[in-house]
């Protein structure tokens, strides 16, 4: 089940930039103990707004999307590290609830000529086409199934659009398998590429150490604080 959760939060509207993430206490007890890492999806700065697309998946999700409208929620942010926007020509490529960090990125980057790549095994997946129409000039789809768009995955058909034109950053978000093809095709072509993890993040802010990853250099990365954006040379061996 996915659910759609928008926020009255003027401090966090006002300065949160796409890839950063709040972190949500979905009760006021101890069960479940640790908040939830959502990765903002849109913001509304104007009107004080921030919203955030989840899937639920397990007891906290399940418990804040019983919360009734109006509740006050417990909400921590903007935290960690955004998307690098020194870009003219984007392409965003997502699967899965990576696509929601990209919304906010697509939205940011307009009137730019963003064109997002996305991927699910079916067309039920991806009704995320219909949230980013409007703010993409292009957008390419895959299925598993070939229910919608082209049969396969994103990075079958990547390739095809790196060589038909030229894209000055790759951004993308969702499965690691996914993100690690993109980046060697990135790679391949000369083209800077960002990842953006999508991990569990006790804390949120860099102290407990949960969710370290392993940096290419050697030491370890806090997808938290040092991310959840990084280059994509910089977290994976490709």
């Amino acid at each position: 089940m996915i659910k759609r959760l928008t926020l009255g939060a003027p401090a966090i509207a006002r300065t949160a930039q796409p890839g950063q993430f709040v972190h949500v206490r979905v009760g006021e007890s101890y069960h479940p103990l640790l908040r939830r890492p959502l990765s903002i999806a849109e913001v509304d700065r104007e009107v004080g707004n921030i919203t955030v697309i989840y899937r639920v998946v397990g007891k906290g999700t399940a418990l804040l999307a019983s919360l009734p409208p109006g509740e006050f929620v417990d909400c921590m942010g903007p935290l960690g590290n955004g998307f690098d926007m020194n870009t003219e020509r984007p392409l965003l490529v997502g699967g899965g609830m990576g696509l929601a960090p990209l919304l906010f990125l697509a939205k940011a980057l307009c009137p730019k000529p963003v064109t997002a790549l996305m991927g699910g095994r079916t067309k039920e997946e991806l009704w995320w086409r219909n949230v980013f129409l409007g703010t993409c000039r292009s957008i390419h789809v895959t299925t598993d199934d070939g229910s919608m768009g082209r049969r396969g995955f994103t990075i079958d058909l990547l390739p095809e659009l790196l060589e038909n034109c030229k894209y000055d950053r790759i951004y993308a978000c969702g499965p690691l398998r996914m993100m690690e093809g993109v980046a060697r095709l990135a790679r391949d072509k000369g083209i800077p590429c960002q990842i953006s993890f999508e991990d569990h993040m006790a804390c949120g802010v860099g102290a407990c150490l949960s969710c370290t990853c392993a940096g290419t250099d050697g030491k370890r990365r806090k997808v938290c604080s040092d991310g959840p954006v990084f280059w994509a040379e910089e977290v994976l061996e490709l």
